[in-house]
């Protein structure tokens, strides 16, 4: 086993105790969404307009969730997690007591949040199929494309965690992050419907390519250059992130 896949296996022991609890919220959590929005609200929807972007209030909402939920993922897996790795536990120093590097640690801890945001995303997709959400061919795509935005999110904000001493900036991150991007970033309705400045900054930030990209992909109308634009963005993101990771957590780990 290589170093990093010792860290994944770590994860792995530690999730181990609480996966059924997980697992669970995972599915109650997109059927109470869907349920509620999807459906409830989605009725007045169908009462007044009809439909939002020429489909079901329930198709518009479903695929824009499942992209938010993995943003949601990745800031709990990299936030608490981090922190007690890095200096409520020590397990970092720890792990570097053995052969392993830091580059060990980030590749491993990263890995272990994509096989996390995979889960939720698999889950979340069976929802969507039980609510008769699922029906382009392609819609399977939409899975690598909500894992994709939670990497977008989770690498960054991993590398913020490293640099934290308590947990008065996680509570920032959701309130000034994450929140306001689940509210304005196409979620709930069309990004087109907000000020041209807010729509500007909904672009700018993953959420809204995510939600677009995985929107696409499970009602099959993406276009390969909307693909192609959507997935840059994202993957900057994502390869930032991880690039000041590594700085962040030498940094605090070594030097």
């Amino acid at each position: 086993m290589t170093g990093s896949a010792h860290v994944v296996e770590y994860d792995l022991l530690v999730y181990r105790h609480s996966w059924r609890g997980s697992m669970l919220v995972s599915f109650i959590s997109p059927v109470l969404f869907l349920a509620a929005m999807g459906v409830g609200l989605g009725s007045l929807v169908k009462s007044g307009v009809g439909t939002v972007d020429g489909v079901s209030y329930l198709n518009f909402l479903a695929p824009g969730l499942m992209a938010a939920t993995a943003m949601q993922t990745a800031s709990v897996e990299t936030t608490f997690p981090i922190m007690a790795k890095v200096f409520w536990m020590r397990t970092y120093e720890a792990m570097l007591a053995t052969p392993l590097t830091v580059r060990d640690l980030l590749v491993g801890d990263v890995a272990w949040l994509l096989m996390r945001l995979v889960m939720v995303a698999a889950v979340y997709f069976v929802v969507m199929l039980l609510f008769g959400v699922v029906t382009a061919p392609g819609a399977l795509l939409a899975i690598p494309a909500a894992v994709l935005t939670g990497l977008a999110f989770g690498a960054p904000i991993l590398a913020y965690s490293a640099t934290q001493k308590n947990t008065v900036g996680f509570a920032a991150i959701e309130r000034f992050i994450i929140l306001p991007l689940f509210m304005l970033s196409g979620t709930f309705f069309p990004i087109d419907q907000l000020p041209r400045v807010l729509q500007g900054v909904a672009w700018l930030a993953p959420l809204a390519n995510g939600v677009a990209l995985t929107r696409g992909a499970v009602l099959g109308t993406l276009s390969s250059e909307a693909t192609a634009a959507h997935v840059a963005v994202l993957t900057v993101y994502a390869i930032a992130g991880i690039v000041a990771a590594r700085v962040t957590l030498r940094r605090r780990l070594v030097t």
